[in-house]
């Protein structure tokens, strides 16, 4: 098992940034998929990003050349960069794992883009 907890959340103007850091329970070198997904109010749960164990990428299109996703193996975290947010980008976002095909998530964590 592995828990999940998310940080850096908050809420940014048009155009900002924010990282989005995601801390896990144990060591991360071996887990087959770490990534984040997000959830707008009143829509379903979408995939943002992930990473595999590999460093296989992989981005919705929506946020291709906006967002980076990174893993830090020493630290057992996965992070989420986002620039240029938009507020179609306001969402609650949830760190994501899965290990030995069972799906793990944090919490969640939101965040707002609006002026």
């Amino acid at each position: 098992q592995v828990q999940l907890v998310e940080s850096g959340g908050g809420l940014v103007q048009p155009g900002g940034s924010l990282r989005l850091s995601c801390a896990a329970s144990r060591d991360i070198f071996r887990i087959q998929t770490l990534g984040w997904y997000r959830q707008a109010p009143g829509k379903l749960r979408e995939r943002v990003a992930t990473i595999s164990s590999g460093d296989n990428i992989s981005y919705v299109d929506v946020v291709k050349g906006r967002f980076t996703i990174s893993r830090d193996n020493a630290k057992n975290t996965v992070n989420l960069q986002m620039n240029s947010l938009k507020p179609e980008d306001t969402a609650v976002y949830y760190c994501y794992a899965m290990m030995r095909f069972v799906s793990y998530w944090g919490q969640g964590t939101q965040v707002t883009v609006s002026s």
